[in-house]
C-alpha cells in the first residue's frame, strides 16, 4: 500500500475512459500519484468508474468492486469510492449490500469525490486531462444522455436525455489537447448524429466537425456512434471537403429486418438503411464504414434472421 497513491480502474466504454481522465487530473493537480487500471491495489485508496449497460458488463464491475473490497478487508486498501454507470442506476442497492465502498458517486457528480478527499476542484483544469491513451489521440465526448428509445437499450433509463457540450466549450477543450501535443481526436457520444437539436434546435454536427477542423494542430479526426436514422447528410460533405476528417463512419444499424427495425424502436426501414448507405458511399467515395448487428433480440424469427445474414453476405462492411 503507497501511501498518497489512487488507483482509478476504469471499465465499460470510452465515455467513461473521458470521465477517469478528468478525474485523474485533478488528482494529480492535488498532489496524488495515480495509476490506471492497476492489477491490483497497490495504492491506499482506489476508484472504480464502473459500466451498468448489460448484464456481462454489470457482472465484470460488481466483481471488480468485490476485488477491491476484499483488499480492504485485508488492509491493503484504505479508502474505496465507486463512481460510473452502474452506481448511477443502482446507487443504493450498491451501498447496502457492500458496506465495504465508503461512497458511491453516479454518472455525473464524480467532482463530489475530490472534496470528500478534502482538496479542491481546479476550475482552471476542467478541459485538462491525464490522458490513458497514447499520447497522440484523444476521446472526445459532445454530449451525455440520449432521446432515442432503442428497446433493447438502458442508456436513456442511465445517464438521461440528451444534452449537447457548447460548440465552443469543445473547441476549447481541443485547443487544450492540441497544446498537450494530441493530433487525432476521436469524436464520441450515445448518438453523435443527434448532437445540437437539444440546444441548437437543429443538428449541428456537420458545423462542430468543420469548426473544430479548422483549428491548427487537428491533424485528424474520427467519428464514433452515428445513428442512421434522420442522418444528418451535409456530414457527408465535411468529411469529403476535409483533409483531416477521416473517411471512416462508425454507424450502429443493429439489424436489417423491417420486422426487427420496428421492434427495436430504430425509427428506419431496410430499404431507407441500403438508401442511406449508399448515399453515404456517393457522397464520401472510399470511405470505411464500421457497425454492429444484433441477433437474438426477443421477437426475432428465423426469417429475419436469415435476412440479416444475407444482407451481410452480400453487402460486407
Amino acid at each position: 500500500m503507497i501511501k498518497n497513491k489512487i488507483d482509478v480502474v476504469t471499465l465499460g466504454c470510452s465515455k467513461n475512459l473521458v470521465d477517469s481522465e478528468l478525474l485523474m487530473r485533478q488528482l494529480v493537480a492535488n498532489g496524488y500519484t495515480v495509476a490506471h487500471d492497476p492489477d491490483t491495489a497497490k495504492g491506499d485508496i482506489a476508484v472504480i468508474n464502473t459500466c451498468g449497460f448489460i448484464g456481462d458488463a454489470k457482472e465484470e464491475s460488481i466483481n471488480m468492486i468485490l476485488s477491491f473490497a476484499e483488499a480492504k478487508k485485508k488492509n491493503k486498501l484504505k479508502q474505496l469510492y465507486v463512481m460510473g454507470c452502474l452506481s448511477e442506476r443502482y446507487k443504493q442497492e450498491l451501498s447496502d449490500e457492500i458496506p465495504e465502498v465508503d461512497k458511491f458517486y453516479g454518472k455525473f457528480d464524480w467532482k463530489e469525490l475530490i472534496a470528500d478527499l478534502g482538496k479542491s476542484y481546479y476550475k482552471e483544469l476542467e478541459f485538462d486531462r491525464s490522458l490513458s491513451t497514447p499520447p497522440h489521440y484523444a476521446y472526445v465526448k459532445i454530449s451525455e444522455g440520449c432521446d432515442r428509445t432503442c428497446s433493447y437499450c438502458s442508456i436513456p433509463l442511465i445517464t438521461g436525455k440528451y444534452k449537447s457540450r457548447p460548440i465552443e466549450e469543445i473547441e476549447e477543450e481541443i485547443r487544450h489537447l492540441v497544446a498537450d501535443g494530441v493530433k487525432e481526436f476521436q469524436f464520441i457520444a450515445q448518438d453523435l448524429t443527434y448532437y445540437g437539436l437539444d440546444r441548437y434546435k437543429s443538428m449541428k454536427l456537420p458545423e462542430l466537425i468543420e469548426r473544430v477542423s479548422d483549428i491548427k494542430g487537428v491533424e485528424w479526426i474520427r467519428l464514433h456512434y452515428a445513428y442512421p436514422a434522420h442522418f444528418p447528410k451535409d456530414l457527408l460533405r465535411v468529411m469529403r471537403e476535409r483533409d483531416n476528417v477521416c473517411s471512416y463512419l462508425d454507424i450502429a444499424l443493429q439489424h436489417i429486418s423491417d420486422n426487427m427495425l420496428k421492434i427495436m424502436r430504430r425509427n428506419i426501414t431496410r430499404q431507407e438503411t441500403i438508401d442511406l448507405i449508399q448515399h453515404i458511399r456517393d457522397e464520401v467515395p472510399g470511405i470505411h464504414l464500421r457497425t454492429t448487428m444484433m441477433v437474438g433480440h426477443p421477437g426475432e424469427t428465423e426469417a429475419d434472421f436469415e435476412e440479416l445474414l444475407d444482407f451481410r453476405a452480400t453487402d460486407p462492411f
